[in-house]
C-alpha cells in the first residue's frame, strides 16, 4: 500500500502494461538503382533482403551478419520466360521396354 503525501493530492497510477512487439510489415519490392543502390542499402543485422535493379534485369540479394557486417553483394539476372522457353517434358522408360531391352542385351552379350 502506498502511503500519500498530504501536500500532493492522489493520483491513481494505472499498472504498466506493455505493448505487444510490433511485427515487421512486408514491403513488397525494394528498388535501387544499379549496383551502387544496392551497395549503399542499409540492412539490418542478421537479415536478408531483395533489391530490384530499376535500370536493368538485375536483382540483388544483400545479407549482413549477425553483427551488422553486410556481405558480399549476390548479383542475379532475370529475364520473362515464355511458352517457347518452357523446358521440354522428359521421356522416361517404362518398365517393359526396360525389361524387353535388358533381355536384349542378355542374349547380344556372349557369357564368359
Amino acid at each position: 500500500m502506498a502511503y500519500q503525501n498530504p501536500y500532493q493530492p492522489y493520483m491513481y497510477q494505472y499498472p504498466y502494461t506493455p505493448q505487444p512487439a510490433q511485427q515487421r510489415q512486408d514491403q513488397g519490392l525494394v528498388w535501387v538503382q544499379g549496383e551502387a543502390g544496392a551497395k549503399s542499402y542499409l540492412v539490418a543485422p542478421g537479415a536478408t533482403v531483395l533489391l530490384m535493379d530499376s535500370e536493368g534485369s538485375k536483382f540483388y540479394l544483400k545479407t549482413a551478419d549477425a553483427s551488422g557486417v553486410p556481405l558480399p553483394l549476390r548479383v542475379f539476372e532475370y529475364k520473362e520466360m515464355t511458352a517457347k522457353d518452357a523446358p521440354k517434358p522428359v521421356a522416361y522408360v517404362t518398365v517393359e521396354e526396360f525389361e524387353k531391352f535388358k533381355e536384349e542385351m542378355k542374349h547380344e552379350q556372349p557369357t564368359v
